[in-house]
C-alpha cells in the first residue's frame, strides 16, 4: 500500500508540473500572439507622414509625392488574390463616383501578363502599377492583402481597411466623401 501511495504522489507531483508548464506555455503564446497582431484599421503609425515611395516598373513610375495635396487611397493587390478580384468592381466605381479621391493600386503580380490581362479585363482606369519585389507593401507593413490606406491631403495616414471592402457602402462612401471634401 505504502508503495502504491508512492508512486501517486510522484504521479500527482508530475502532473502538476504538467499542468504548469501547459498554463506557461500557453500565456507565453497568447503574449507573443499579442505583440504581434495587426492593429486592424488603427495601423501603429496613425497620424504620422505616410512612407514615401517610388516604383519604376521599367515603362512608368508612381510616386507618393506627386500626389500631395490630394487624398490618396493605396491600395495592395494582386491578380491572382481572391478577395481583390471580389472588391475590384466596388474600388472602380468608388473611383467613378468620387474623381477627386486619388486611387493608387500597387499590384504585387510576379506575371507581367496575368496582371496586363486583368486590367485590361477589368478596365482598371486609375493608376496603378506592379512591384513583384513587394517593396513598397512591406515598407507600409502589409503582410495579407488587399490592403488599403488612407492618405490625407498632407501626407498623413488616417485609416487602414485590412481585407476586401465595398466601397460603395454607406459608410465607407461617407467617411471617404468628408475626407476628400476637407483638401
Amino acid at each position: 500500500m505504502l508503495i502504491l501511495k508512492s508512486y501517486y504522489m510522484k504521479y500527482m507531483k508530475v502532473q502538476r508540473r504538467a499542468a504548469f508548464f501547459s498554463i506557461t506555455w500557453i500565456l507565453c503564446c497568447c503574449l507573443l500572439a499579442a505583440t504581434g497582431c495587426d492593429r486592424g484599421s488603427q495601423p501603429r503609425h496613425i497620424g504620422t507622414l505616410a512612407p514615401a515611395f517610388t516604383i519604376h516598373d521599367g515603362s512608368q513610375s508612381i510616386s507618393l509625392r506627386q500626389y500631395r495635396g490630394q487624398v490618396v487611397l493605396l491600395n495592395f493587390w494582386a491578380s491572382w488574390c481572391s478577395p481583390c478580384v471580389y472588391e475590384m468592381p466596388s474600388l472602380l466605381a468608388l473611383h467613378h463616383r468620387l474623381p477627386q479621391l486619388v486611387i493608387l493600386g500597387v499590384s504585387a503580380d510576379e506575371d507581367a501578363d496575368a496582371y496586363r490581362n486583368f486590367i485590361l479585363q477589368y478596365q482598371v482606369d486609375f493608376p496603378t502599377i506592379r512591384e513583384p519585389s513587394m517593396a513598397t507593401q512591406h515598407l507600409y507593413g502589409t503582410v495579407q492583402i488587399p490592403e488599403t490606406y488612407v492618405i490625407d491631403s498632407t501626407g498623413h495616414l488616417l485609416r487602414k481597411f485590412v481585407s476586401s471592402q465595398d466601397w460603395m457602402s454607406p459608410d465607407i462612401l461617407r467617411y471617404l466623401t468628408a475626407i476628400s471634401a476637407q483638401r
